[in-house]
């Protein structure tokens, strides 16, 4: 099993079931590498994984694809089926059907030159919990054919595909109520002959292709044919789902009474939306992930019309050597409209008990799932209630690892976790129970999973969540929440439909430019103008400037003091008093304004800037009792003026200072239009002429939320110098 360099650069090696693999590798443009690929699958069987989302030591940047596969295993209940698509296909099928004549589980029922059957026995005799995964199942029958193809020398090559929901009822005895359809299969995965990774963090991309042989044959110089079935559209409009509005709510209210007796402590059902396709898949799987980047996005062509496209965000099991990871995701909350809103969105969700509980008890089951397989003492929660965020959506997440125990495999930490309480519920047998007897369709692929069961013993899957399934051009979604004793039916049933929500845009939307993540543009109303900016010693001048300049304007800064030379030479259209410490007296600002006022220049006082204006006008300045470093406060608008122009009522801003205009000493020439609930001076202007001044930082962090802080800017360069004109004339 040594590998060998060939003379033409392939490495060759060695497998445990015998075979010969021979790999030669080229390089590939890394722009656009994938591209091809998401194209073929509209009308060739094969996958794409990718992981477009980072989080550090959890999830890389990196794509994986293959097309045209040789050869394909599929399962629907425990009927098997080997299917070679090509003449390499039929070389290698002997090879694996040997393997399966091998296993006292499963026989050979039919076989043909490009196809064979398999049935897998029932289990027999009473089994121990710590017995589970090796029970006879269609995974018996995978064991043995990644046993044939196994070596360390390959990090990437394996069976590629996805893993149906149903699987579960292999292990876990639960009576189906729900008919299936007879087109529905439990498991697709494909031997590939050609793999394209794309590395991001290296910018690089390479395409391995393989050559295998064994007792009597070879993939050698037989052709890499293609079988294509162009995807078709339908005519059939579909029903907006499985469920009518309002009767998932009343769901819900059936699994508070089974959390009442005790049957459940929580379950996750769901219901399924349907959008009739009006363009390929492949254009559906680009908006996807444009829209919703995740850490296991797939587009996978299965065959016979059926197509899975996705945007998962939760790991299902990854296995490298021994060590098995999961990131069970319990706990939901709606984006916000910006940083800010988010930043108050996340709190709520941290501060959530509710949510806190839903994220516990689905840990608390999954350190059980891997105790079973795990060496004891090795499972750790290595991360908790940390924050993931999405297009529309922020969740909680805990990491949790183990090390498997001598003698197992990454199939049994798959099956030890089958499935996710995250999607089903806990106790899980019992949920599993209640979801196949309340759920109106079965769930197909939904819940279960997808991903890369690798021959060098190593795992990576993700749940098939945040999915959209095509069958002969109809598309469902399905979607659930996890209930608690303490769940509302209408939030719960509105958080189904949130989650639906991406997945549906990505379908109606398909082919359209992506302009959700384009940040807000300035309104370009300084174009021509050029602003003096009065530089305070401050810290923040620079992101005001740059404020300023996306309206367009023409900014220079200079640090007080201010001689008249640079006033006549720049002649500016207004001019900004910065905000800085200690007080106007420390940096003579009234001799600043004056020489403003002279030349009947408009004038704009920030912070510093506005304790400058109420002195030089004759007004008293106050001390906080508590000084106001780097806070948030909520202030009230008393009336728009010029600075607060389109604004609510109530904004959240910024606050730096310790010094503030007293309002029972403010000149009579100035009105207050914006203070805090407790009084604090927030915001003033000048009755005639053009002066306005704020008392926080409508450049700081916390002045983000609805745009605010940029909006007051705008407001600020396209009214004030036009004041100024005005009563020059």
């Amino acid at each position: 099993m040594t590998l060998e360099v060939l003379d033409d650069g392939a490495e060759r090696y060695g497998t445990q079931g015998g075979l010969t693999i021979t790999r030669r590798r080229s390089d590939t443009g890394y722009a656009g590498a994938i591209e091809p690929y998401l194209d073929g699958l509209d009308s060739r069987r094969g996958c794409v994984f990718s992981s477009n989302y980072e989080y550090p030591g959890r999830y890389t940047r990196w794509d994986t694809a293959m097309i045209d596969p040789p050869l394909a295993i599929s399962a629907r209940g425990r009927k098997m089926t080997v299917e070679a698509f090509n003449a390499r296909g039929e070389a290698i099928l002997p090879a694996i059907l040997a393997v399966i004549d091998g296993l006292d589980e499963a026989s050979v029922d039919e076989r043909g030159p490009r196809s064979a059957t398999i049935t897998v026995a029932e289990p027999k005799g009473v089994l121990s919990e710590e017995e589970r995964s090796r029970v006879p199942s269609v995974f018996t029958v995978l064991r043995a054919v990644v046993g044939l193809f196994r070596s360390e020398h390959d990090p990437d090559l394996g069976l590629f595909g996805a893993f149906g929901y149903d699987l579960a009822f292999q292990f876990d005895p639960v009576d189906y109520r729900l008919e299936r359809p007879e087109s529905q299969r439990d498991l697709v995965l494909y031997l590939p002959d050609e793999i394209l990774v794309v590395d991001h963090h290296a910018a690089r991309a390479w395409i391995d292709r393989y050559d295998y042989a064994g007792d009597g044959f070879t993939t050698e110089g037989l052709p890499r044919d293609s079988v294509a079935e162009e995807f078709r559209l339908s005519d059939r409009v579909p029903p907006r789902g499985d469920h009518e509005p309002g009767e998932y709510a009343r769901l819900v209210t059936k699994a508070i009474e089974s959390f009442r007796r005790g049957d459940l402590f929580e379950v996750v059902p769901g219901q399924m939306f349907y959008e009739r396709c009006e363009t390929a898949p492949s254009a559906i799987s680009r908006r996807l992930k444009e829209i919703n980047p995740s850490p296991y996005s797939f587009f996978i062509n299965l065959g016979d019309q059926e197509y899975l496209i996705g945007a998962s965000p939760e790991m299902f099991v990854r296995v490298n050597g021994r060590r098995v990871e999961t990131c069970p995701i319990s706990g939901t909350i709606k984006r916000g409209e910006d940083a800010i809103s988010d930043s108050e969105q996340i709190l709520k969700l941290l501060n959530s008990k509710k949510d806190e509980a839903e994220l516990t008890m689905c840990s608390d089951v999954d350190r059980n799932d891997k105790s079973r397989v795990c060496e004891p003492g090795s499972v750790r929660v290595i991360g908790r209630r940390q924050i993931e965020m999405y297009s529309r959506l922020i969740h909680t997440v805990d990491h949790i690892e183990g090390r498997l125990r001598e003698g197992m495999d990454a199939f049994d930490a798959f099956l030890s976790h089958a499935w996710a309480v995250t999607v089903t519920g806990a106790p899980k047998l019992w949920a599993m129970r209640f979801i196949e007897k309340h759920e109106r369709s079965p769930r197909a692929w939904y819940g279960g999973a997808i991903g890369m069961v690798h021959f060098n013993g190593d795992m990576n899957t993700g749940l098939t969540l945040r999915t959209i399934r095509i069958k002969d051009g109809i598309a469902e979604v399905r979607a659930g929440a996890t209930l608690l004793y303490d769940s509302m039916p209408e939030e719960e049933e509105a958080e189904t439909e949130l989650k639906a929500a991406a997945m549906l845009s990505a379908i109606r939307d398909a082919g359209t430019k992506n302009d959700g993540g384009v940040e807000r543009q300035s309104a370009r109303v300084g174009e021509g103008i050029d602003i003096l900016l009065v530089d305070h010693e401050d810290s923040f001048v620079h992101t005001l400037a740059n404020y300023f300049r996306q309206t367009g304007a023409r900014v220079t800064t200079v640090r007080t003091p201010v001689a008249e030379e640079v006033f006549d030479r720049l002649a500016p259209d207004l001019v900004v008093l910065s905000p800085g410490p200690g007080s106007p007296a420390d940096f003579d600002c009234k001799a600043t304004i004056d020489k403003a006022r002279r030349r009947q220049l408009p004038i704009f006082g920030v912070c510093l800037g506005l304790q400058a204006l109420t002195e030089a006008y004759g007004g008293e300045l106050r001390q906080l009792h508590i000084p106001m470093h780097g806070k948030p406060s909520r202030i009230r608008v008393n009336r728009p003026g010029i600075v607060f122009s389109g604004l609510p009522k109530e904004v959240t801003v910024g606050r730096y200072h310790s010094i503030f205009a007293d309002a029972v000493r403010l000149p009579d020439d100035f009105t207050v239009t914006a203070e805090t609930d407790d009084g604090v001076v927030m915001a003033i202007e000048h009755r005639s002429e053009p002066v306005a001044a704020v008392q926080f930082h409508p450049e700081s962090i916390m002045s983000l939320g609805q745009n605010a802080g940029m909006r007051m800017i705008e407001n600020v360069v396209a009214h004030l110098p036009r004041r100024a004109k005005e009563k020059a004339a």
